[in-house]
């Protein structure tokens, strides 16, 4: 950097007409998904992993309910990091430490040992849910007057999100093969540590966004509960306690489902809504659900369809071995390559008057969804019948589930946001998370259904899930007149 461009580099001076903030938050929202990413390539095939391979031998049940945990866990935590950042932290501070303790889960995770391995876990979902929905609020704070430089401004950000996890489970997985399963492991490490550097090295330039409350909270409920949760864990490392994770996965739908409900039994009947925002309310009920089965099917990529490529897809790409793991990077590319062109879309139709409602872009991201395993559903019957298959059927799956991601995902989060009551807007957002950490648990419910014993499992989940994402995208695209309705000017 020349003298004259660090004297005009002030704090929030912009760059192509963006705040410089955003580079700072997209570099940090990169360099984490790099590592979320790369080690999720990983992680159910190093669980089943027999041990002379380097693995931890758990049975598929049992991985694919410890997946399903660690991910809902992930997307549920975010709800006390963003508590913790609005009484005690400030944003700055929460993103910080959500940092440092992802990169020390994930330095544990590279040690190998079988119960350090779990605490990693515990500490990366610690350090997720405190990184997230922070660095995420900081970049709205760099856009007070919001309209279209807001939306410009999180398109920067998203695509930093998919470029991480583009690289992340490109470059993680050929580590593994290379060097050993450890030092895939590692290597999110040392990406987390990147992004922590360059974030208190360029945090500057978000001037005083994020900074800790000027009235805080007491830490003295914070500390309880992470003292219960050191001796809960002490007692699992030990033996003391013995943790039964299909068990515990199975409760924790039940307690995701039940916090949901409750919820929304409060919101609609005893939040004091007018009728106005109660019959929005309705709306908000289905999205949560169509989001739920939607990220049931969709967190397979990292479970079942991850053993899939494993142990029944021909890796050999022009005479070269691929990694499993690196076929995770061809969803984030997919996103890459057609969110401008979906974008581009709905604009269009916008502008003719033909925009379309959440629910019928719910119900195409949940048919596409179901496409994505009835195609799988085919490619399990060659395996069925003893072959091997190319990874194409992977790829067109994928191809399938991004342009549903695409439909549903960022149209759930902008519906969300619109249809809530202006008191409730925290909350609201709150839920959609908790249905993203239920659609994911149950993933690693769904995946666990496939017994490698009993290979006619695999076909029978994949067309199970092919029905459940058919079944509700026909459904919201039949309620699309009642909703219509209900929304009442909300579009």
């Amino acid at each position: 950097m020349t003298p004259t461009s660090e004297a005009t580099a002030t704090p929030g001076s912009p760059i192509f007409g963006q705040p410089r903030g955003i580079a700072t938050l997209f570099l940090t929202e990169m360099w984490e998904r790099f590592t979320y990413y790369g080690m999720r390539a990983l992680l159910i095939t190093f669980m089943a992993a027999a041990v002379t391979k380097g693995g931890l031998g758990i049975n598929d049940t049992s991985a694919s309910a410890i997946y399903g945990l660690y991910l809902g866990s992930t997307y549920l935590l975010g709800l006390a990091g963003g508590w913790l950042a609005d009484h005690l932290l400030g944003s700055q501070r929460a993103v910080l430490s959500g940092g440092f303790l992802i990169m020390i889960g994930n330095a544990l995770l590279a040690l190998g040992d079988t119960s350090v391995f779990f605490v990693g876990l515990l500490v990366i979902a610690m350090g997720v849910g405190l990184l997230k929905p922070n660095v995420s609020a900081l970049v709205a704070s760099l856009y007070p007057e919001g309209g279209s430089r807001r939306d410009a401004g999180f398109s920067i950000f998203y695509m930093g999100i998919n470029l991480g996890a583009f690289i992340g489970s490109q470059l993680v997985p050929w580590f593994a093969h290379w060097f050993g399963w450890r030092w895939g492991f590692a290597l999110p490490a040392v990406g987390m540590a990147i992004g922590i550097a360059q974030f208190r090295w360029t945090r500057q330039y978000l001037n005083n966004a994020g900074l800790p409350p000027e009235r805080r909270g007491s830490w003295t409920p914070v500390v309880v509960l992470l003292a219960i949760l050191t001796l809960v864990v002490a007692a699992a490392v030990t033996g003391t306690l013995r943790i039964n994770p299909v068990a515990l996965s199975n409760a924790a739908t039940w307690a995701y489902a039940a916090l949901g409900i409750g919820y929304f039994i409060y919101l609609i009947f005893f939040a004091g809504l007018t009728a106005v925002e109660r019959k929005r309310a309705w709306v908000m009920v289905a999205l949560f659900v169509g989001s739920v089965m939607f990220f049931a099917g969709y967190e397979q990529q990292g479970a079942s369809f991850n053993l899939f490529a494993d142990r029944y897809t021909d890796l050999r790409v022009m005479g070269l071995n691929i990694p499993s793991g690196v076929l995770q990077a061809v969803n984030p590319f997919f996103v890459i390559t057609f969110a401008p062109v979906l974008a581009a879309v709905w604009i269009t139709l916008g502008r003719r008057g033909l925009d379309l409602p959440a629910t019928v872009k719910f119900g195409l991201g949940l048919i596409f969804l179901g496409l994505g395993f009835l195609v799988m559903y085919f490619a399990s019957l060659h395996v069925l019948a003893g072959e091997m298959v190319l990874p194409t059927w992977l790829v067109a799956t994928y191809l399938l589930h991004s342009l549903g991601e695409l439909c549903l995902s960022p149209v759930g989060l902008s519906y969300m946001s619109k249809l809530a009551p202006r008191r409730f807007v925290g909350q609201v957002m709150g839920m959609w998370f908790l249905s993203m950490a239920l659609g994911s648990n149950i993933a690693g419910q769904l995946s666990g259904t496939y017994d490698s014993s009993h290979l006619e499992s695999l076909p029978a989940l994949f067309l199970r899930v092919f029905w459940y994402g058919a079944v509700v995208g026909v459904v919201m695209l039949l309620l699309t007149p009642v909703i219509r309705r209900l929304m009442v000017g909300v579009k």
